[in-house]
């Protein structure tokens, strides 16, 4: 490590350490440093203290993304020495460093570009103040840019970013100087999420690098992820510089993990390391996640197990003449530095003349001729087709170019934190946190087989950070898939809808069984986390997926039933027309004659209306036929009854009126008789008015007889007025049957007490069973239980009352004669 100390005797400041020359520089009136890793691996050697300890040195075969950015560095500098409105009449130059990404090489280059190349500074008084550059730009991942920030702020040397996108950088309490051209990692572990969210990813393994940038991104990354409800279901980290048995374990957590994707915030050269290990053995086809460190990086292609893989990388800029800048390299200038040096050769596989030994010769080295060309050479490092992160180099060189116009050219104390231009189309300016002020958008980068059976890198979309949440995505194309299809990677299966979650004990909430929802309730969509009630009015459907309208329920005239006790009502009807019909025609013969014809006619009618009435009863309830049912069934029967019980009375008074000096029926003719008619269905009108009045019947949806149906019925209004219309038919009925019974074996051969005592006794038990029936019923089999009660016991009274009747009068007309109604002709059994 470099670093300055005074000697106060000569007012000197000497170098500790030994200076490393950068592997590409320009001399200029100002300098711009430049750290970036051309090489993978540092070269170490073991300390024996008995000497000074030589300098770390960076090893293995060239990186070309490393040459790509000091190439970028290159021109963007040379483009700022042609122009005349930025930095007029001053020379930019540049010196270049090689970092290894690792912090000790990291460090020592930004320690190099602050203190400069002289072994010793001799001054008048201290050492200069000013820096031997005026800005650096680099490094190309966080972790060293960490270590460089916290040394060259110590020096206010500002220090701008091409590719190190830790949020942490964003502190600038920590970080004063430093800057960056890329956006911070929190909004790529949002666009990350969103990714993973947007194909229904729910149970994902997390691997990340042990670093500063792995671990911040990650830990963004998770923030996000669990307010999206995506669980992890590991989360492993490592380095390639761990033990070779540490990134065995992170690829055995791999292979036998239930997650079939994998987000990896992972630096390309450490991602190498983990996929040497994964592919030794077979394992599950993962769909793998990326980054932007390795989504874009060329080296991984050779890795079959990213095949499908998906993932952001930096918008694509456009460089004009970057490519001709590169292509326009000659084997002479390449032969003026070594590190291009090194390129040309492996990149034609030829030796540069100069550098060739005898030994060399005999073993047949080639000699590289000066012809070659690189315009024909397919190479990474000459697609310019899509630049990306070499475009940020480029920006970020713009950037300190304008920064350093506003001090020497305007005298602004501060340049870079208010920069705000232009370049190639694209505005650059910064944050209060050194960040990009214009927000983030990535492209969606999808690997793709080619035809020739190649993996190669296709944007299918892109992700932009200032647009409404939800809409942050545009897909442009479509995705190649691991297995060809959207790769499924859940803990549980959705539930579908009509279910509800149920968190499995001690697991991730992403674990869960399926329960189905309760009675009443319904999920109308998947992976509910709770079902809901339905309305009062609406029933889950079988699926329980939706609310439907309760299916309302009445006694329908359209429903089988409903037309049976129709066909019945209007046919108890006219058999009584019809029965009319017959006393009619035959209103002079005895057996008419015998019982009070009047009373006849009228019980006639009144057992039409008990028929009729019953129609009432059948058909959507509505206020008034809620009024009319019950009130009509309550007079018309009332009015039949009362015709019967006085028929009943009429027969015991002429019983009585044959005895000697008994003339009660002058007391009892027709007209007392059509009164007490009159009297006695007075008073179940009166109590029908008072009903109606008072509290009425009236249409209610009864939803709590069932739960998956509305029965649409009457309700009552007052049971008790009900009950006392029902009690007081009841208690004619039952005066009626008693006077009957009694009067049942007068000596006549046609004695209608014993019919009207069946008659009674049929109506009688119908209403006694109807009671117990009505009350326990359930929805329109209470109306239906109803009208058969009204119509039994209406068919009952017909029957009993005047069939024997009809068949004296159509079927034995000789009897049909005063002396065998009066028993003085014998009579045979009917």
């Amino acid at each position: 490590m470099m670093g300055l100390v005074l000697k106060a005797s000569s007012f000197s400041c000497r170098l500790q350490g030994i200076s490393k020359p950068p592997v590409l520089s320009k001399e200029g009136d100002f300098v711009i440093g430049g750290v970036f890793s051309f090489r993978p691996q540092v070269r170490t050697v073991e300390h024996n203290y008995t000497r000074q300890p030589e300098p770390m040195q960076c090893t293995g075969r060239l990186l070309l993304t490393g040459l790509s950015f000091a190439r970028a560095m290159e021109f963007a500098v040379k483009e700022i020495n042609s122009k005349q409105n930025i930095l007029p009449n001053i020379t930019l130059g540049y010196q270049i460093h090689d970092s290894c990404t690792v912090i000790p090489m990291a460090v020592n280059a930004a320690f190099q570009l602050a203190n400069g190349q002289d072994a010793e500074i001799v001054t008048d008084a201290s050492c200069p103040k000013v820096a031997s550059v005026a800005a650096i730009v680099g490094d190309s991942s966080s972790t060293p840019c960490i270590g460089m920030s916290r040394v060259l702020g110590l020096f206010g040397i500002p220090q701008v970013s091409h590719l190190a996108t830790c949020s942490c950088l964003s502190n600038k309490q920590q970080y004063p100087t430093f800057f960056r051209t890329v956006p911070s990692d929190n909004f790529q572990a949002a666009a990350l999420a969103q990714l993973v969210k947007y194909f229904g990813w729910k149970w994902i393994g997390a691997v990340r690098s042990d670093t500063d940038y792995g671990n911040s991104g990650m830990a963004s990354f998770l923030r996000v992820a669990e307010k999206e409800g995506i669980c992890i279901e590991y989360s492993v980290a490592f380095v390639k510089t761990d033990p070779l048995r540490k990134v065995k374990q992170v690829a055995e957590v791999i292979r036998h993990s239930t997650a079939r994707v994998i987000v990896a915030f992972v630096q390309a050269s450490d991602l190498r390391v983990l996929l040497v290990q994964l592919t030794k053995e077979p394992q599950p086809r993962i769909q793998w996640i990326g980054s932007e460190s390795w989504m874009l990086e060329p080296d991984l292609l050779n890795f079959g197990l990213f095949s499908g893989a998906i993932g952001f990388s930096f918008e694509a800029f456009a460089m004009p003449g970057f490519r001709q800048f590169l292509l326009d390299l000659s084997a002479t200038e390449a032969s003026q530095t070594s590190l291009v040096k090194e390129f040309w050769e492996d990149t034609f596989g030829c030796k540069l003349q100069g550098e060739i030994t005898q030994m060399g010769l005999e073993q047949g080295v080639r000699v590289c001729t000066g012809s070659e060309n690189l315009t024909n050479v397919n190479s990474s490092f000459t697609d310019t087709s899509q630049m990306r992160v070499v475009n940020m180099v480029y920006k970020a060189t713009y950037a300190i170019a304008h920064a350093l116009h506003g001090v020497v050219c305007y005298n602004r104390q501060q340049g870079l934190p208010n920069l705000n231009f232009t370049v190639n189309g694209y505005s650059v300016m910064f944050n209060s946190n050194g960040d990009p002020a214009n927000g983030a958008i990535y492209e969606l980068i999808n690997w793709q087989v080619s035809k020739e059976g190649k993996l190669q890198f296709v944007t299918v979309g892109n992700y932009d950070a200032s647009q409404p949440k939800g809409y942050e995505f545009n897909l442009s194309r479509n995705i190649t898939w691991i297995n060809g299809r959207v790769p499924v990677s859940v803990c549980s299966e959705s539930c579908p809808p009509g279910t509800r979650k149920a968190a499995q004990k001690g697991k991730p909430v992403c674990c869960y069984d399926c329960v189905q929802c309760g009675e009443g309730e319904i999920s109308n969509y998947t992976d509910s986390p709770d079902c809901v009630s339905c309305p009062n009015e609406f029933w889950p459907n079988s699926q329980r997926d939706k609310c439907l309208p309760k299916p309302i329920e009445f006694l329908a005239w359209d429903e089988i039933l409903g037309i049976i006790l129709t066909v019945c009502a209007i046919a108890g009807a006219s058999v009584v027309v019809a029965v009319g019909f017959v006393f009619y025609r035959h209103r002079t013969s005895p057996i008419v004659r015998a019982n009070n014809s009047e009373l006849s006619f009228l019980l006639l009618f009144s057992l039409t209306l008990c028929f009729l009435c019953s129609l009432t009863f059948i058909g959507r309830p509505t206020e008034s036929s809620c009024m009319l049912r019950h009130t009509a069934f309550g007079i018309t029967f009332v009015l039949c009854i009362s015709c019967i019980l006085v028929k009943t009375i009429v027969v015991l008074m002429a019983f009585r009126a044959t005895l000697p000096g008994t003339n009660v029926m002058k007391w009892f003719g027709p007209p007392q008789q059509r009164m007490t008619v009159v009297v006695f269905s007075s008073v179940q009108v009166l109590m029908c008015i008072l009903w109606l009045v008072l509290s009425p019947p009236f249409p209610i949806k009864n939803m709590s007889h069932y739960k998956e149906r509305i029965i649409l019925e009457c309700n009552l209004g007052s049971a008790g007025a009900f009950w006392a219309v029902l009690g007081y038919i009841g208690l004619l009925a039952v005066l009626c049957f008693v006077l009957a019974f009694l009067a049942r074996k007068l000596p006549d051969n046609f004695n209608e007490a014993k019919f009207i005592t069946f008659s009674m006794l049929i109506f009688c038990a119908v209403w006694i069973t109807f009671i117990p029936a009505y009350v326990s019923s359930p929805g329109k089999f209470t109306v239906a239980l109803e009208i058969f009660a009204i119509l039994a016991s209406s068919f009952g009274l017909m029957a009993c009352i005047y069939f024997p009747k009809c068949y004296i009068i159509l079927l034995r007309p000789e009897q049909n004669t005063k002396k065998h109604l009066m028993g003085k002709v014998p009579s045979k059994s009917l």
